[in-house]
This record gives structure tokens, sequence and C-alpha cells, in this order.
């Protein structure tokens, strides 16, 4: 299996002051581009921590070849 490249970003600010979140562009070296949806997470920090570590192992259900 090739190797893999896993894109991510994280931002903490507070949750009273986001009005919307977009994709985030992504450029690949044969010329097409790509997205990756942005998610939200909300709450203390051991809940963002725990729901973060859960979308974490959902995602790679999404890819049981590898």
């Amino acid at each position: 299996m090739a190797n893999l490249t896993l894109v991510y970003g994280l931002r903490l600010l507070p949750a009273d002051e986001i009005s919307e979140v977009g994709e985030a562009p992504i450029q690949l070296k044969n010329g097409n581009s790509a997205r990756v949806t942005m998610h939200i997470l909300e709450g203390t920090r051991e809940q963002i921590e725990a729901q973060l570590r859960q979308s974490l192992d959902a995602f790679f259900d999404f890819f049981p070849e590898i």
C-alpha cells in the first residue's frame, strides 16, 4: 500500500464567535484540486477531546482496507 497523507487543521475559538465554516482548498501535484470539509466540535475541553477521538475512529472505519 502507498503512503498516505492525512490533511487536517485545528483551531480553538470561543463558541459564540463563529458564524460560518467553509471548506479548505487543496491543490494536488497533478493539477487537480480537492476540498477538505471542516468540522465543528463544541463543549468543554474533555468533551471536545472525546468527540475528536470518536470522530477519528469513525473516519478510519470508512477505510477498512488501510
